[in-house]
């Protein structure tokens, strides 16, 4: 049996563990739904989250990540680990300490953020935007703990170590649900034999089981750092590690804040739509969505980034390129028949787990779908974006993001205006703007790459004629296949799975042996 590579290994062990963790989130996210239905508290745990994740992303998360990864990357192949670990630990103490002092900042201002006319939730009454700012600040909690844990799954994966950051998420969906079964209820929650204590904090609890995630989301990661020898250096001296870093950190901080702006902009959209439980719903939404984005974009562009930094680092472009192509020829070849498929038959799933009345199903259920249909956009832009910052350019990536999301907001204020009864509908279709944003980063990339042009070429083709196939097959047998909606439905997506298989089966073995 043919030994798999060390990319394929990385992007599967990513691929299980990613799967695992939007496993335990799907549990997560029907008690939450089941505990609190279509809710005005709901709404506001939804949107309470987004100042944080905006603190989180700009600082620590998806910005210094992924402008640590190659800087580490360039500095272990140069000039090793000791070297590399005092960077780490200089770009940890500054993110540590900035993140502190805004958290301190959102917390000071928080109801101004959540009630300005151009804040966070203005369309919400006064009690509603009161517990949302209570919310938030519980919630910078859990950002200053993953200011260091964003950083500590961006160092153990430019060692090539993609195991526990993989398993990290898992943890944090754990400490959420303990949060949901023990810190919310009022009432005693019975499993099997088991009955677990109830503190009955309300909403409350399910911020106290987001802080609890977040600190076994780091405490998960500590073995990998003990592996790979650690050591913690006391500065915040801005050496040239650190200097590269913050360089690449400038532009990707400016296009973090414009991917969080997105989610601040459709909730401030969602709270002027005459629906309860509209952010709930574009929240739930996106969340179905980013099970087959993060399990075929997310997880496999994250195994590339390192090494696509090293052949940046020595000059092989030729061995660049080629990675990136079987990256984008491997992501249309899996997310046009995936999203299909799932989109057909996606329904009585809705039902079933999240337990929302049926106008409530049938609004999650198109938003869903709506959702889908950029899937192939986003999994193509996370290797596009990756590539430009292998490349330790984060230029081009901010001024796509910013096309984008300019392009969002505009189209975003015009359906709310004009459309309103489009609902959250009209809201998911505005984030089509991803895929433009998808084809403009990609025209960019191959004019800076030699040889011919990334486009997708025949895998596109085949992800094509497998979304027609498998998405009317999966729609045919949810329908006439006789049994109970959940069963068929389930029964539907799996043999519409099977269905595309010979369609793109030669991107499942590109996947095996990149």
């Amino acid at each position: 049996m043919k030994k798999l590579t060390h990319l394929t290994r990385s992007s599967l062990i990513l691929i299980v563990f990613f799967g695992l963790d939007k496993v335990v989130a799907f549990v997560r996210t029907s008690i939450i739904a089941r505990q609190f239905g279509r809710s005005t508290e709901l709404d506001a745990f939804n949107v309470a989250n987004n100042v944080p994740d905006l603190l989180f992303a700009l600082i620590s998360g998806g910005a210094m990540t992924m402008a640590l990864i190659p800087v580490l990357s360039e500095v272990l192949a140069i000039k090793g680990r000791p070297a590399a670990w005092n960077v780490f630990s200089r770009v940890a103490n500054l993110a540590f300490v900035v993140t502190g002092v805004f958290a301190i900042i959102v917390a000071v201002f928080a109801e101004p953020l959540v009630s300005a006319r151009l804040g966070i939730a203005p369309g919400y009454e006064a009690v509603q935007r009161a517990l949302i700012a209570n919310l938030m600040r519980m919630n910078l909690i859990a950002t200053l703990i993953f200011s260091i844990s964003g950083l500590v799954m961006g160092g153990l994966q430019a060692n090539q170590h993609f195991l526990l950051p993989a398993m990290a998420p898992l943890f944090y969906n754990l400490g959420q649900i303990i949060g949901a079964l023990v810190f919310s209820p009022s009432d005693p929650y019975s499993i099997g034999p088991l009955t677990l204590p109830a503190m009955g904090l309300g909403v409350h609890g399910l911020v106290y089981g987001v802080i609890l995630g977040a600190a076994l989301h780091l405490g998960i990661q500590v073995p990998g750092l003990i592996k790979y020898q650690f050591h913690w250096t006391a500065s915040l001296k801005l050496d040239e590690g650190v200097l590269k870093v913050l360089k690449l950190i400038a532009p990707r901080v400016v296009t973090m804040f414009t991917i969080q702006l997105i989610f601040i902009v459709r909730d401030n959209l969602a709270s002027q739509l005459p629906l309860v439980g509209a952010a709930t719903i574009l929240t739930y939404g996106w969340f179905i969505f980013q099970v087959p984005e993060t399990l075929i974009g997310t997880a496999i562009a994250t195994a590339l980034l390192p090494t696509l930094s090293e052949h940046a680092a020595q000059n092989r472009w030729v061995e660049f390129r080629d990675t990136v192509d079987k990256g984008v020829r491997i992501m249309l070849a899996l997310s046009l028949p995936v999203a299909a498929v799932i989109a057909a038959g996606l329904r009585p799933l809705v039902a079933a787990v999240f337990g929302f009345d049926d106008i409530g199903t049938t609004m999650l259920t198109w938003t869903t779908r709506i959702f889908l249909l950029g899937l192939a956009g986003h999994t193509v832009l996370e290797v596009g974006v990756r590539a430009f910052y292998a490349k330790q350019d984060a230029i081009r990536p901010m001024v796509a993001s910013i096309l984008n999301t300019a392009a969002f907001i505009i189209f975003g204020v015009v359906v709310i205006r004009q459309m309103p009864q489009w609902g959250t509908n009209g809201i998911a279709l505005v984030g089509l703007a991803y895929t433009a944003e998808a084809i403009f980063v990609m025209w960019w990339l191959n004019r800076q790459l030699e040889g011919p042009s990334i486009t997708g070429g025949s895998s596109l083709v085949r992800g094509m004629l497998a979304t027609l196939v498998g998405g009317a097959s999966t729609y045919l047998l949810a329908l006439y296949l006789p049994g109970g909606a959940i069963i068929t439905a389930l029964v539907g997506i799996i043999i519409g799975g099977l269905i595309v298989l010979p369609f793109i089966w030669k991107e499942v073995r590109l996947l095996f042996n990149l």
